[in-house]
């Protein structure tokens, strides 16, 4: 059978600028195994899986898989999986809101006028980074820029992060990851990657320059745009509104804004459709 299929890249309003996601916009009967096939599959970070959702406070209920496995939440997937179910057709049981029901259970997605698209980042869990992992921290990123005053933390919200703050933008546009000792050190911090953030100077492209590294089947992989490493770094910041870019380094130009309610964080970007169409499977 044929099953919805789009092809959305997200915190851009330019095509091919963002990071790219696969979302299957109706995946009801679709086993974990054939999810996981059509992910790896699609050879993307991640691709989504849409469902009925269990909670009646929900909208939709989403699966996120990555090539190698099931993660119970990720950002640019839900903001990209919001855009497209809209797109399609959904209308919200709350105007202005979308209920998300995942593996951490429900994620708010506000909805702007503009199209943008802000998520309420997840409670997390922080702990800084034991001293004894600086020298192979070090080694990782090719460089001791590291600002002293912020400490490495690793920040789980269902998807954990190693963020890491260096002195300034370029800093973090300089770094040369090595990929054996960026293999050990998230194995050590039982992390999914690092995330690296440096400020730029006022005036500049945005407030911060943020890259996230990790390894996906022992392969070193930059990801170009990333909700959840954002959502973690912005969980260490002052409560201030402020902008950062991603995917320079890659030849993208991804643009997220981060904004404060209450205390917590909201992760927002815009995201475009490049491919729309229909999907063949079971």
């Amino acid at each position: 059978m044929t099953r919805r299929f789009k092809q959305v890249d997200v915190f851009t309003s330019t095509p091919f600028k963002g990071n790219p996601l696969a979302v299957i916009l109706d995946a009801e009967g679709l086993s974990s195994e054939q999810m996981q096939a059509i992910a790896r599959w699609t050879n993307l970070s991640e691709t989504t899986f849409v469902l009925p959702p269990t909670d009646p406070a929900a909208d939709y209920r989403v699966r996120i898989f990555t090539t190698q496995e099931e993660f119970p939440f990720a950002g640019h997937p839900t903001l990209g999986t919001a855009h497209a179910l809209l797109e399609a057709g959904l209308q919200p049981k709350t105007p202005g809101v979308l209920i998300q029901e995942c593996g951490v259970g429900l994620v708010t997605v506000n909805i702007a006028s503009d199209g943008g698209l802000a998520f309420r980042a997840p409670a997390a869990r922080l702990e800084t980074m034991n001293s004894s992992l600086l020298p192979l921290l070090h080694t990782t990123l090719g460089s001791e820029a590291l600002a002293d005053s912020h400490p490495p933390v690793v920040v789980n919200m269902g998807i954990c992060w190693l963020a890491v703050r260096l002195d300034t933008a370029a800093d973090c546009l300089a770094v040369i990851p090595n990929a054996a000792a960026l293999d050990e050190l998230m194995r050590r911090t039982a992390s999914n990657g690092v995330a690296i953030y440096g400020p730029h100077p006022a005036g500049g492209p945005a407030d911060y320059e943020v890259r996230a590294l990790f390894l996906e089947n022992g392969i070193q992989i930059e990801d170009p745009v990333t909700g959840s490493a954002n959502a973690c770094i912005a969980r260490l910041l002052p409560a201030r509104d402020y902008s950062a870019r991603q995917g320079t380094a890659l030849g993208r130009d991804g643009r997220v804004t981060v904004t404060y309610a209450d205390g917590d964080p909201w992760i927002g970007g815009k995201a475009v459709t490049v491919i729309d169409g229909t999907l063949r499977a079971a």
